[in-house]
């Protein structure tokens, strides 16, 4: 672990070394922490931007897919002067701008049975921006397997989730769903609208939920799933037990 910021980062973190639970200390644990952010598009923006703002060490951004002009109504990383581009390239050049004293590692592919392990051990905390059940899935059993924590948001039309599952300590992804739904119930992302702030919104919550799972300070949503309502503006929580049969965490 570090033990020592630069005169540049005791300036730009000024506003954290303020805080009594983040201070110095704490700005150091986020200087030797790292995060895996899978999925650089609407909901990886807003966690990547936050991230690296706040100065987390070393952020890994895996996605394969290019920018294209429809992704720029949400996906604030990206610009039109990268369409064309593969997300992590666009994405890193802009954080990298935001905070050159940190380090962004692009991984532009899919997230695979073939790297989840490699991937999942080299990161403190992975974070799901994907909008993919079966990719969830595995990413939640790679975490479960290794031990690490999975930071989980989901985005519908004007509606978002947010959880942290966290085995042994907590629930994991699939304790939330017993019974998988069929794939023909599953919504299509790529047919469905999404209010351009929506992932905004829910991204900005993930990201401080690694925040504070890296500066082990507040009370993470470990257990609890957080619904928000955007058009109400109504924040409802649901308590997620553990499934004593979860294939995924039961053993």
């Amino acid at each position: 672990m570090v033990t020592e910021l630069t005169k540049s980062e005791k300036e730009r973190y000024h506003k954290h070394l303020q805080l009594p639970e983040v201070g110095k200390a704490g700005q150091l644990r986020l200087k030797s922490g790292s995060a895996l952010v899978i999925g650089a598009g609407g909901l990886g923006s807003p966690v990547a931007l936050y991230l690296a703002a706040a100065g987390v060490g070393r952020i890994g951004l895996l996605d394969g897919d290019k920018v294209e002009l429809s992704n720029l109504q949400r996906q604030v990383l990206h610009s039109v002067k990268t369409i064309g581009e593969l997300k992590v390239d666009s994405a890193s050049g802009i954080l990298r701008s935001l905070n050159p004293e940190i380090l962004i590692e692009e991984h532009p592919y899919r997230f695979s049975v073939e790297n989840a392990n490699a991937l999942i051990a080299g990161y403190d905390v992975v974070v799901d921006c994907t909008d993919n059940l079966q990719t969830r899935l595995l990413m939640n059993r790679v975490c479960v397997q290794q031990y690490k924590p999975m930071v989980h948001g989901a985005v519908y039309h004007y509606e978002g989730q947010v959880s942290v599952f966290q085995a042994p300590a907590g629930p994991c992804y699939q304790c939330l769903y017993p019974r998988l739904p069929d794939e023909e119930f599953i919504p299509d992302p790529a047919k469905n609208g999404l209010l351009s702030i929506t992932p905004g919104v829910i991204g900005t919550i993930m990201a401080n939920e690694v925040l504070k799972l890296i500066l082990g300070i507040g009370a993470p949503l470990i257990g609890r799933l957080l619904l928000i309502d955007l058009l109400a503006m109504h924040f409802q929580e649901l308590h997620v037990k553990k499934n004593a049969q979860c294939p995924a965490c039961s053993q």
